[in-house]
């Protein structure tokens, strides 16, 4: 069981989600064949859960998200990132679902309803026997049911598919699509460049997004800042691709504009939210180093000292 364990890949994952939350409409779109705009509003609901075991006790279990889609209904999302098969990923849906169904039931006239989200996986590295789709039948003494959980396949998708159905999601972990080819990359400098021109390509195309304005300067900088952390580990071992990659993403975002766009919008607009004690944002920027401390306590009209036990707790 996955408890509370996390990995780069997980943090990462969760960073986009955060930062960058629109970019997971278009992936949604394409697990459920929806057609949201982007325009929607996303809720996210809390992703931490107590599963009651059979002993009594209760262990807390992590999704890696849950959200809400407001469209024109709105309608639940639990989806699962997974670098690998660890056997037991169906059974944690199923507790994962059950729990948020509990949570959110309603209990009215001698009736319990409980609504399951639409549950979905990322897989980032897949092979032959993969699935597209897995399922979870549930047996009632009336009968049985079976829903359907779609699996989305990171290597499955060229970089031209990713651009053109907006998958920009998938970015920081298209390197997993070339990974069992790392060793022919560090012996042979022509593949090993070939794979570079590929990012080379991608922060080409971002930029673009960027000046059509289909993308902020703020997303574009997530997604090399990711890209970076997840070549960093993935990579780790080869000294080539990791620093080849890292050149092309990270190095464009050390001083990039959008960190000053992002101060003064806070100096302008997020000091209402600190008259109501809304710290969370200031939080957030100063440990995803987009404002110093100094700046970030100075604009909560706190020493450095109470901001930074602030962000301890």
């Amino acid at each position: 069981m996955k408890l509370l364990t996390s990995t780069i890949y997980d943090d990462v994952f969760r960073t986009l989600l955060n930062d960058c939350s629109a970019l997971i409409i278009p992936v949604i779109n394409e697990l459920f064949n929806e057609n949201y705009s982007g325009n929607e509003f996303i809720e996210f609901r809390p992703n931490e859960h107590f599963i009651n075991q059979q002993d009594g006790n209760e262990d807390k279990r992590i999704t890696d998200t849950y959200f809400i889609i407001h469209g024109l209904f709105k309608k639940g999302y639990h989806l699962e990132c997974q670098s690998s098969d660890d056997g037991s990923l169906l059974v944690r849906i199923f507790e994962y679902d059950s729990q948020i169904a509990l949570d959110e039931g309603v209990l009215e006239n001698n009736t319990l309803r409980v609504k399951f989200p639409n549950s979905a996986v990322l897989f980032l590295r897949s092979s032959s026997v993969t699935p597209d789709r897995m399922n979870i039948v549930v047996e009632f003494p009336n009968g049985s049911f079976r829903y359907e959980i779609p699996a989305m396949k990171v290597q499955d998708y060229s970089l031209e598919q990713i651009f053109n159905k907006g998958l920009l999601f998938l970015l920081p972990f298209y390197i997993f699509s070339h990974q069992k080819h790392f060793r022919e990359y560090e012996r042979d400098e022509s593949k090993l460049n070939s794979l570079l021109d590929e990012y080379k390509i991608i922060s080409q195309r971002l930029d673009d997004l960027v000046k059509d304005g289909t993308i902020s300067e703020y997303i574009k900088c997530t997604i090399h800042d990711m890209t970076g952390r997840v070549v960093e580990q993935l990579a780790k071992n080869y000294s080539g691709i990791r620093e080849g990659v890292k050149d092309i993403m990270v190095g464009k975002i050390l001083d990039y504009e959008a960190k000053d766009i992002l101060k003064m919008g806070i100096a302008e607009g997020i000091s209402k939210g600190i008259a109501k004690g809304e710290l969370s944002m200031l939080l957030k920027l100063v440990r995803n180093k987009l404002l110093s401390l100094a700046d970030a306590s100075r604009m909560a009209d706190l020493t450095e000292e109470e901001f930074s036990r602030l962000s301890e707790n």
